[in-house]
Order: C-alpha cells, then structure tokens, then sequence
C-alpha cells in the first residue's frame, strides 16, 4: 500500500535556553487510507507527534513527506493551501463559530478558499451534515446544539474540502460514551466510503482497540 505520511527522523525540542525534547528519531509510515490511532500518557508527545503531520508546526530536525513530497521545508503560505485543502482538523473543542448556526461553520474551509460560497458549496453542505445525521438542525446556532452535534458539526466542517487525511485530537474527550461511538462509527463510515485517511489520538481504549493500527508513543518515542 502507498503511503501518504512519512516522518523520517524527526525530533522536536521546545525552548532556547532550557530544552525540552518531546519527540525523539521519530520514524513513522502512514498508509492511504488507512485507519490509526495514537495512544500514550499526558505528555508522551502525542499531540506534538500530530500537529507535525498537519503541519501545525515544524520539526526541529527531520523530514515530512505527504505522498512522495518533502512540505517541512515549504514556506507558509503552501503549507496553509494544504492544509486547508489535504487535511482536516477535528479537536477535542470543536472551534466552531457561535454567532453562526451549523450549515455556515461548516461551509467556513471553503470560504476561506473561495471567499465566496456559491449553490453548489451550500449543497455539498447539507449533504455533510446529513451524512453525519444533522440534517434537522442545519440552521440551528452553535450554542442550541448538544456536545455530540456540534462535534458531528465540527466533522462535517472537516470533510468540506474533500480531505485526504483526517487529523483528530481526543475526539471523543467531552462525549458520553453513546455519543463517543457514534462518532467512531461516523469516521469509519467516512474512511470506507471515500477513503479518507484517518489518525485518531484518543484516551478512550474502546476507541483505540477498534482502529486497524495502535500507534503508542512515551516519553516521546514510538513505543509501538
């Protein structure tokens, strides 16, 4: 199988004069459309590990390739352009924009883009927040929707740009566990469908255990 995501030797140490390395010769391959999690204790390195494949930051040493191309020496308005156009975010605190009701926040990756979102984008919309079962509440504000819809609203967002990675960070963190698996259950529907790549940081263990590969990471090596 192709991969997508490649980290070769990658360390990333914070701070000038007092150095903490929180990744350590971090080697790493992720397939095409593959299904991951990455597990590990706070502060193991796990969101660090993922903020580098997204592109949110830059190693200190090492190098990330995205299907063959070197990006962690690209400048920053490419490495906007993908990520707002390769990859989509999906965090523990959905980020979403409270004076805008459900079909707007999720219409946001594509105004970005286009500055303007025509019938077409509104469609595609709707669509999304049908797939992920919103379809009653589209133009519902942020603040009237349930932890578990504004998450769904939150992914709905993420797929807008028909993505080819998924990055989540503790999806589930603020979810009852109906809620929790409903949202795995979405991700595996979107990850079979469209092939969508997912890599998934998670505490929960019946999240974790039902992904195709458990990445673990300590003390900022791959343990697993």
């Amino acid at each position: 199988m192709d991969s997508i995501i490649k980290l070769k030797n990658i360390n990333k140490i914070y701070g000038r004069r007092v150095k903490t390395q929180v990744l350590s010769d971090i080697n790493l391959s992720i397939d095409k459309g593959s299904f991951n999690s990455i597990i590990g204790e706070s502060g193991s390195g796990k969101t660090s590990l993922l903020n580098i494949i997204g592109m949110l930051d830059k190693p200190t040493s090492g190098q990330v390739e995205m299907e063959g191309k070197r990006i962690d020496k690209m400048n920053r308005r490419s490495l906007a352009s993908i990520r707002n156009k390769d990859i989509g975010f999906v965090f523990q605190f959905h980020y979403l924009l409270p004076e805008f009701n459900a079909i707007e926040n999720v219409l946001m990756p594509r105004a970005i883009r286009n500055l303007f979102c025509g019938r077409k984008s509104h469609e595609k919309a709707k669509e999304l927040l049908e797939l992920v079962g919103l379809k009653s509440v589209i133009k519902n504000k942020v603040y009237d929707l349930s932890g578990g819809e504004q998450q769904r609203v939150a992914i709905a967002r993420a797929l807008m740009n028909n993505p080819k990675i998924i990055l989540a960070d503790e999806p589930t963190g603020n979810l009852d566990s109906n809620s929790s698996e409903a949202i795995y259950n979405i991700f595996r529907d979107i990850n079979k469908n469209f092939g969508t790549t997912f890599i998934i940081i998670t505490h929960d263990e019946r999240i974790a255990i039902k992904t195709d590969r458990v990445i673990e990471i300590k003390d900022g090596i791959i343990t697993s």
